[in-house]
């Protein structure tokens, strides 16, 4: 029940725009279009909204795509071979090549065998009002997530980055507590936890991706993409971040029993500079802290002897680098203070929002 009313307060505004947009397409297709029983465009409005912020507009155009294809192919099938089942499979199986052909994505993929099927069942008339209602719930669809309520770029960057670190910072969690436990607590530990952390680096990426599309395709942010690139390039560095730390995780389950709770408590350190990171929201005072934690954190790590802990700490130090570049400092800098034992370390101030 802890994650329930994140979880509706996440989504109430999103699912307010589906709402508001679906009796929109209903009411225009009902009464523009006079369609006695305009299912299918509240249906197109939907499917194109159903989708994180920040794709619903190329999903729109994919709904499109698909429903115009698949109609185009089920006129064909139904012209030439008429209503029954061959007709049907033939449509179907034409439809979804087409679909691969113009995208490859599932919900054109969908939305053209559907059109095939409903162009194929019930005639020509059927087909056309298929297209018309596509037409008018995707425009519904691209009106509200590209004019009315277009997504904000760094909302969604840094939405993102926030739960990436939060994710990174429980996985350093999770591999610190066996590394202080007795022996049968090791054995009971759930490692299988530390697997969101790749579902999370790939959300990342959509997410960028995602960013990158409405920079170029929204009309308010078109002319301002310098920022969004500088925060875009700031979540690449989350993605050397996370493979440094799982780095650091896979070497800390190898280490010797006398060199386990020495590293616990540096991973636990680096746990919290993370989550400190991901509840920062963009303060320049707050990266600056932790980079000068993060260097407390190198300084104070444990001494390298056996060669498994040469490289444990090695990835110590990679994690603490990549933090600092995530903070904002330069990539050689970040490496010299971490090498040389610095105590600070400048990092330069991060777009706000509202630039």
């Amino acid at each position: 029940m802890r994650g329930t009313w994140p979880r509706v307060k996440a989504n109430l505004w999103p699912v307010l725009q589906q709402s508001a947009a679906a009796a929109l397409s209903w009411w225009i297709a009902g009464n523009v279009f006079d369609h006695h029983v305009p299912l299918f465009a509240p249906i197109a409005t939907l499917v194109a909204l159903n989708t994180p912020v920040g794709g619903r507009g190329t999903n729109a155009v994919r709904v499109m795509a698909g429903v115009i294809a698949g109609v185009i192919v089920g006129q064909l099938a139904f012209r030439f071979l008429g209503h029954g089942d061959g007709a049907v499979g033939a449509a179907v199986l034409c439809a979804l090549l087409v679909a691969l052909l113009i995208d490859g994505e599932r919900i054109t993929m969908a939305q053209a065998a559907v059109g095939a099927v409903i162009s194929v069942a019930a005639g020509q008339q059927a087909g056309v009002d298929r297209v018309q209602d596509a037409l008018l719930g995707a425009g519904v669809a691209l009106v509200f997530s590209q004019v009315l309520f277009p997504p904000h770029p760094f909302t969604l960057l840094r939405r993102a980055e926030a739960a990436t670190l939060r994710g990174l910072g429980r996985a350093m969690e999770l591999a610190a507590r066996p590394l202080d436990a007795s022996a049968d607590e090791q054995e009971g530990q759930a490692w299988k936890e530390l697997r969101p952390v790749y579902t999370l680096l790939n959300d990342l990426g959509r997410t960028r991706d995602d960013a990158i599309a409405v920079a170029r395709r929204t009309p308010r942010w078109r002319g301002r993409r310098e920022p969004i690139q500088r925060e875009i390039a700031a979540t690449r560095c989350l993605d050397l971040l996370g493979n440094s730390c799982l780095t650091l995780i896979r070497g800390a389950t190898i280490l010797d029993p006398v060199h386990r709770k020495a590293l616990a408590a540096t991973l636990r350190e680096l746990s919290g500079a993370l989550d400190a990171l991901a509840e920062a929201r963009g303060s320049h005072a707050v990266f600056q802290h932790v980079a000068r934690r993060t260097l407390d954190i190198v300084r104070d790590a444990p001494e390298r002897g056996s060669a498994v802990p040469v490289a444990v700490g090695e990835s110590v130090r990679l994690v603490a680098a990549d933090i600092l570049v995530f903070a904002g400092a330069d990539p050689d800098e970040a490496e010299r203070a971490v090498r040389d034992g610095s105590t600070d370390i400048t990092v330069e101030r991060r777009a706000h929002p509202g630039e």
